[in-house]
């Protein structure tokens, strides 16, 4: 709007004020607006003004004070009505260190579900940013948007969040807001670390990204806060969506959501051996079989076993090896139909070996393992016969109480060589109530 066009009066709480009041301006007959009278009109009128009686302004002078005072009856009103909404508005939940270290991120995107921990110890500052954002829903709606095959998956940028963003601006949101937090911990295969612009201290924010693979050369250069517990494979299957020549993915994977919730318990974590005396019911593609633990000698294989059996992770997975009179063996995750990952993988290691005096005689469960004595992870098997030569190398942890007669038919299976020519399927273990 020009000077010229400008209208000659202010409005303060809807109230035209000053120049009306005095008489310089009167409203024009073709508009709302108000118009300079003339040097005469003006005379008239301020005349006429001072000929009106004193109880005309003292009526506008109060009506004027109780415009005002309703207007400040209506601001304290509007504070304080605010003031109630921020009272009842939930606090940010505060959390401790020790507290973020039993808490998980679970990311949801296109293409999969990531889960990882925290590493308050390590890099405190970006462990309370991120779950803070998190619970905000800070990363919603935005997306990974750069990949290296194999390499690392890069994403978190709030920029994502709207489609129109220019792929020239990718990347560069949220960043120069955290102080390095360097520490010890090496780039592994899903480590999750913050991004920073190259060589400028200080730089990180709320993007991170994923190894997907090993990468020492960027130890000590960049705050790693995190560690993917669960899903792996969806960090693989984004490494290897279609990029540019900038590595920047043709179609960003959408971040749908990220969660925080508290850490999944490992089930028979801190069971006693007494609650660990369990039945297991090993229900196959050719019958049957119930399986007692015994958890007096091996309560660490024991534990191992109930824990994958409650986790479903037995569960149509095979047996692989056939070796009549001597012993059936399955338990590996890789005979799973397509080889697919399973969440309990997380807990999946090496046990140290619990020999005992124990003889290995048809209907005996031993823990299969390789060479070193402490490799056993997942993999048994049950004997077919007397094998005193396995006695004190292998651990045994149970034994067959019923469903012999499957093991009858286990054992006859054709095969070509120790393998079954016809998969053995183990469809579900579960344990006895």
């Amino acid at each position: 709007m020009s000077a010229s066009n400008k209208k000659p009066y202010c409005n303060i709480f809807g109230v035209r004020r000053r120049w009306r009041r005095f008489g310089l301006y009167k409203m024009s007959e073709s508009s709302s607006s108000f118009k300079k009278l003339s040097t005469r009109e003006s005379g008239v009128r301020a005349a006429a003004l001072q000929r009106k009686p004193r109880w005309a302004s003292a009526r506008r002078i109060a009506i004027i004070n109780l415009i005002v005072l309703a207007s400040f009856a209506l601001v304290a009103v509007g504070l304080a009505q605010q003031k109630k909404r921020d009272v009842q508005a939930p606090a940010a939940t505060a959390f401790s260190p020790e507290e973020a270290a039993h808490l998980e991120a679970v990311i949801t995107t296109d293409l999969g579900v990531i889960r990882f921990k925290f590493f308050p110890d390590k890099a405190p500052k970006h462990v309370e940013q991120f779950i803070k954002r998190a619970r905000e829903g800070f990363y919603d709606g935005s997306a990974f948007h750069r990949v290296f095959a194999r390499a690392i998956i890069q994403g978190g940028d709030p920029l994502l969040k709207d489609s129109k963003t220019s792929r020239d601006l990718w990347g560069a949101g949220g960043l120069n807001q955290l102080q390095d937090e360097f520490s010890d911990l090496k780039h592994e295969r899903g480590t999750v670390s913050a991004v920073r612009i190259p060589d400028k201290a200080n730089s990180g924010g709320a993007q991170f990204f994923i190894s997907a693979s090993p990468q020492p050369q960027i130890d000590g250069q960049y705050s790693a806060f995190g560690e993917v517990v669960e899903g792996l494979e969806v960090v693989d299957r984004i490494s290897s969506v279609p990029t540019d020549d900038k590595n920047l993915a043709i179609t960003p994977v959408k971040i749908v959501s990220i969660k925080i919730e508290p850490e999944k318990v490992e089930p028979f974590k801190d069971a006693t051996p007494d609650q660990m005396r369990k039945d297991v019911l090993l229900r196959t593609s050719l019958g049957e079989i119930t399986v007692e633990m015994d958890p007096g000698f091996a309560p660490e294989h024991v534990r191992n076993f109930l824990k994958l059996v409650e986790t479903g992770w037995y569960d149509h997975t095979a047996f692989h090896r056939v070796v009549p009179g001597f012993v059936i063996q399955g338990g590996i995750g890789s005979t799973r139909e397509g080889d697919r990952p399973h969440p309990a993988d997380r807990w999946v290691r090496r046990l140290k070996a619990e020999f005992s005096p124990g003889n290995h005689i048809r209907g005996t469960l031993s823990m299969a393992r390789a060479s070193d004595p402490d490799s056993a992870q997942t993999s048994f098997f049950l004997v077919l016969g007397p094998v005193p030569h396995l006695d004190g190398k292998y651990t045994i942890f149970g034994k067959v109480i019923d469903g012999f007669d499957t093991l009858d038919r286990i054992e006859k299976v054709e095969r070509n060589g120790e393998t079954p020519v016809e998969r053995i399927e183990l469809i579900e273990a579960a344990i006895k109530p």
